[in-house]
């Protein structure tokens, strides 16, 4: 039986690092060694070539935390040229530092055009760290990709022997390595040694011919986020109004409010143009609609997370800054 061909794109991150030494796997981008290329990660990884035609494709050796609009792009683009050039591909492999893989995964799952599996790993420790769990993490993503289950799922996420949804799972932990987690409603399924499970579907996925299309828009609708703690007064809101902001995320008190003064300058920020999506400081659980604040224009994230509420509303923004529109893309995506 032929073995699926899988493309491993590799962006750099914690999965492709080298510490100083194998205990060396907290300050590892200290070490000055290099992030090896997708290429050096591959065959770092012989077990590989037992699971599937692993094909990789350089990109960028980052660290995520300097990853963004231009760079969710490019990653668009790589895709796409990846797939032309090998048409039998069966999936696609994204390889992630996991600062903000959730919310590449979440971008990816809102604009990839089509169903082809795209499955998005890392690792919390070092690829050279004693016990790294940076291999067996993309032995399991290949193994995801590979799998007819895994098409028209969205962008998929796998870490620690787990499957989750991009849209549900997020990052809990600095340092554990069972740090993805999918709060609400849990992983999608497990990644054995004998085969893929995978128990349920995600159902808040846009329809491929729905998603968005960015191709040509250099510069994203500014979308920025505010925490709400106690006292706060709204001189974050109005700062970011100043810079131009089109979108604000409000991560509230749960289950979705704001403190007075700073629901008063988000008032003044939706009366200037603004879109304020609420979302929640507290990990999980849905923000809901209440009476007075809807009752002001204010839109709810339902239950994403401040950082992927802040995904999908930059998006919607470059096709329309009609609230009811925009209240449908939360209620879908």
């Amino acid at each position: 039986m032929s073995k699926p061909k899988i493309a491993v794109i590799g962006t750099g991150g914690t999965i492709a690092s080298q510490g100083s030494g194998p205990l060396d796997t907290q300050d590892y981008a200290s070490s000055g060694r290099p992030i090896l290329t997708a290429e050096e990660l591959v065959a770092g990884v012989p077990a590989l070539a037992e699971v599937a035609e692993v094909v990789p494709v350089p990109f960028a050796n980052i660290p995520s935390t300097a990853i963004g609009w231009a760079e969710w792009q490019a990653l668009l683009a790589s895709i796409a040229a990846t797939r032309a050039a090998h048409p039998d591909l069966a999936g696609i492999v994204v390889t992630h530092g996991t600062a903000t893989l959730e919310e590449t995964a979440y971008f990816l799952s809102l604009t990839m055009p089509n169903e082809l599996p795209i499955v998005v790993t890392g690792a919390q420790r070092p690829f050279t760290g004693l016990s790294s769990d940076g291999p067996m993490n993309l032995v399991a993503a290949v193994r995801v990709a590979g799998d007819p289950q895994s098409r028209g799922l969205g962008a998929l996420v796998v870490l620690n022997e787990e499957i989750h949804a991009a849209r549900e799972v997020t990052k809990t932990s600095t340092g554990r390595l069972q740090t993805f987690r999918s709060p609400d409603v849990g992983a999608l399924g497990h990644v054995d040694a004998d085969r893929i499970s995978l128990w349920r579907r995600p159902t808040r996925l846009l329809p491929a011919g729905e998603r968005f299309d960015i191709a040509g828009i250099a510069t994203p609708p500014r979308v920025d986020v505010t925490y709400s703690v106690a006292g706060a007064d709204g001189v974050a809101v109005r700062a970011f109004l100043g810079a131009g902001a089109q979108g604000i995320v409000a991560a509230c008190f749960a289950p979705g409010f704001t403190t007075p003064a700073e629901r008063e300058a988000l008032a003044e920020a939706m009366a200037a143009g603004c879109v304020v999506v609420l979302s929640s400081r507290a990990g999980s659980g849905r923000t809901f609609p209440a009476k007075r604040y809807a009752a002001q224009g204010f839109l709810n994230a339902d239950n994403l997370n401040p950082q992927k509420a802040r995904v999908l509303l930059m998006l919607a923004l470059t096709r329309t800054k009609d609230r009811a529109v925009i209240a449908e893309l939360f209620a879908r995506a």
